[in-house]
């Protein structure tokens, strides 16, 4: 803007008449008159030709327009120097016609209505909006905020817009205290070895969840509530894994004892520190023995697999022999009531119910009739008669063999 003014200054000097190259009429008209004496005198010298040029050089040349008036450097060449000489506060001024004091016109504020100023007005907008931006705070449905003045806590804002002094003198903490968050122990892939009541080791990796209950107590209670949930979850996983066996860890009843006692006792000590933690839940990934004894484990895995398929199956046997027996011992029952209501003729049919059973798996034949002979093998008669009819049908069907 300041080399623009001073170009508009140096056209209106050209329009009164004073040139950039050059004085005005006056300094022309005395510049061509030193010119003729240096010519003159120059006429009287050896080499009058050389004096007349450069007499009219040093008096009657063209000025350089970005120089200093007066000096008899006026002609020379301009450096950039020289330019920003001219348009800094305290340099030479050039000419009568340079406006804006010494060193050009400065840079001013625009003016509104009446020549007054606009600084008050952007000052007052500026102020307004830093208030409404540090007084004005939006909470969300599952939001909560506490509120510092002067470093101390005051209250506790509610979801909706809420308003409050302006900062500093208020400071606003907002957290999400419906979020679900979670915890995962251990972290990464180590193993996490816990030792159980039977003196085994077993590597264990489970999942914490726990959200915020009260605002206040966790954000001034605990210096670092995550790490804090962390460490009480591995203290109650290990106490409660200790009060179980092997066995009862790798069993899916067994787990969910677990997952119960720890989230009781991790409430019970997060309640104890103030902390304003609910646990959600704990639930167990997996539970594997250590990597360094894993075939050892299978070996023992199989052979508690055959041990169980053994007892299984001697149940089942057992079950069979024991329905068995009460099936037989309704029935003794049923004969028994009979029994009593008519002894001999029961006495007489169990005997010969008894008797048909046992010389149904006898080869021998005994018959009591009088004139009967007391032995007939009839069960040989049938055999041999059952082989030789047998041998009469293979010689029929193979007439060689016959003969």
């Amino acid at each position: 803007m300041d080399i623009l003014r001073g170009l508009t200054n140096r056209i209106g000097l050209a329009m009164n008449g004073k040139g950039p190259w050059g004085g005005n009429k006056g300094s022309g008209g005395a510049g061509s008159d030193g010119g003729s004496d240096a010519a003159s005198g120059g006429s009287s010298g050896e080499n009058p030709g050389s004096s007349g040029s450069e007499g009219n050089d040093k008096s009657g040349g063209p000025r350089n327009p970005w120089l200093p008036s007066g000096g008899d450097d006026a002609r020379r060449s301009a450096k950039i120097e020289d330019i920003f000489k001219n348009r800094t506060p305290g340099g030479p001024q050039r000419g009568s016609g340079g406006g804006g004091g010494s060193g050009g016109p400065g840079f001013r504020m625009p003016q509104g209505p009446g020549g007054k100023s606009w600084a008050p007005i952007i000052a007052l907008s500026m102020l307004a909006i830093w208030l409404a931006m540090s007084s004005a705070h939006l909470i969300g449905p599952k939001e909560k905020g506490v509120v510092q003045t002067i470093g101390i806590y005051s209250r506790t804002l509610d979801p909706g817009m809420n308003f409050t002094l302006p900062w500093p003198i208020e400071l606003v903490a907002i957290e999400n205290v419906s979020q679900i968050r979670a915890v995962q122990i251990p972290a990464g892939e180590e193993e996490k070895l816990i030792l159980t009541g039977d003196q085994n080791l077993v590597n264990l990796s489970y999942l914490i969840r726990w959200n915020i209950k009260d605002l206040k107590k966790f954000k001034y209670e605990l210096a670092n509530p995550s790490e804090t949930v962390e460490e009480v979850a591995e203290a109650a996983m290990r106490a409660s894994v200790a009060e179980k066996t092997l066995d009862a860890t790798f069993s899916g009843e067994g787990r969910a004892e677990i997952e119960e006692r720890v989230r009781r006792r991790m409430q019970a000590v997060l309640d104890a520190y103030d902390s304003g933690v609910a646990v959600q839940g704990v639930q167990i990934d997996k539970t594997d023995p250590p990597a360094r004894v894993v075939e050892a484990f299978k070996d023992v895995s199989a052979a508690q697999q055959d041990a169980d398929a053994a007892i299984n199956r001697s149940r089942a046997t057992a079950q069979q022999i024991l329905a068995r027996a009460e099936g037989d011992t309704a029935s003794f029952d049923k004969v028994y009531a009979q029994y009593r209501l008519a002894p001999e003729v029961t006495r007489r049919r169990l005997y010969y119910e008894t008797m048909e059973r046992v010389l149904s798996q006898t080869d021998k034949t005994i018959v009591e009739t009088p004139g009967v002979t007391a032995y007939l093998p009839l069960p040989e008669i049938r055999k041999r008669t059952q082989q030789s009819g047998g041998a009469g049908i293979s010689s029929a069907t193979n007439p060689a063999q016959g003969q």
